[in-house]
């Protein structure tokens, strides 16, 4: 196979996978922002979204605050931001329509129709509820791939869309559970500083009984839209049955390997993807990644939360980002060129 085929088909089941994953996590952002909330929190809910997709830069040239309108219209229609759903949308588009004649002519049509009818469902205005087009690019991004699996030979076209895929997912899960847990940790020392200040004797029995309702109702959402946004609430209520905790959390997106998006899935996915890869340039590939997997394989929860979880996630993205890179340089155009 060409590299210039591989490539469109890895990008294509890229730029569609983050389209979606960038829907689901704006629409439990834009559902949890209609609940009762500190301003200031929601406002670091919004500045994480953006830092999830490393953003911030970009959003503070054209913006001037972390609201809901802004952020909404920066990553659903901004042509200027690469990660925006519609820049995800026509991009894939882009890469389908090079490899046209590669492709079945249902994969191609999905891809294109989906491009066409976009504007059709996008909110008139930043105040509009953006929920309906969620759905729709959920919906469509969810068809690209039961269209790829239903009508594609499982070949080395197939294997290519799929690295593209799960590349992206693990990228985008380890993205989303930093971001939240940043959030949560910036609450709790919020309500920490809160409750530690001076408060006048009348005050204090009150006050801090409806802080701790409050903080305890935020915090039940919080995690619940973690959940949400990677389609895991519901799995995670089959497996624990039991009070959402941020280590059960942990434990079922990292380390669960029946999770469609857990990061050990999307590992052991590539893996095995890259055994049916075999070329003189997939050793060192498949040595980074197994690598990953039994650094996986070989930790738990208790081990993550005593190094930190930010730096267990921050060394997971360096370490698929690198993965990532040197499948780019070493199966399709090389990064430096593209």
């Amino acid at each position: 196979m060409l590299s210039r085929t591989a490539d469109c088909l890895y990008w294509m089941s890229r730029y569609n996978e983050r389209a979606e994953n960038t829907a689901r996590m704006l629409d439990v952002a834009y559902q949890t922002s209609l609940m009762p909330h500190p301003d200031s929190t929601m406002e670091e809910t919004w500045r994480k979204i953006l830092n999830v997709s490393l953003l911030e830069n970009l959003f503070d040239s054209k913006y001037s605050a972390y609201t809901r309108e802004n952020v909404l219209q920066f990553m659903i229609s901004d042509l200027d931001n690469p990660s925006s759903i519609l820049t995800c949308l026509n991009s894939a588009r882009v890469n389908a329509r090079i490899i046209r004649g590669k492709i079945p002519s249902e994969v191609w049509e999905t891809q294109n129709l989906t491009y066409l009818n976009v504007q059709k469902f996008l909110p008139n205005t930043p105040d509009d509820d953006p929920s309906a087009f969620f759905e729709w690019v959920k919906y469509r991004c969810h068809l690209f791939h039961g269209v790829v699996i239903g009508t594609m030979l499982v070949n080395e076209s197939f294997k290519f869309l799929e690295i593209g895929t799960y590349l992206e997912r693990a990228d985008n899960t380890a993205r989303i559970l930093k971001a939240k847990y940043q959030v949560h940790q910036a609450g709790q020392q919020q309500s920490s500083q809160m409750s530690s200040g001076s408060m006048t004797q009348s005050q204090s029995s009150s006050s801090r009984s409806n802080q701790m309702n409050s903080n305890e109702i935020f915090d039940f959402y919080h995690w619940v839209s973690l959940l949400r946004s990677v389609s895991a609430f519901e799995i995670y209520r089959q497996t624990y049955a039991d009070q959402i905790t941020p280590e059960r959390i942990v434990d079922l997106l990292v380390f669960n390997p029946l999770l469609p998006r857990s990061l050990t899935k999307c590992i052991n996915s590539i893996l095995s993807l890259l055994g049916d890869l075999k070329a003189h340039q997939s050793r060192d590939i498949e040595h980074l990644v197994s690598k990953l997997k039994s650094e996986l394989d070989y930790s738990d929860v208790d081990d993550i939360f005593a190094e930190g979880l930010d730096n267990f996630i921050q060394r997971f993205l360096e370490k698929i980002n690198h993965i990532a890179d040197e499948f780019s340089n070493s199966y399709l155009i090389p990064l430096s060129v593209s």
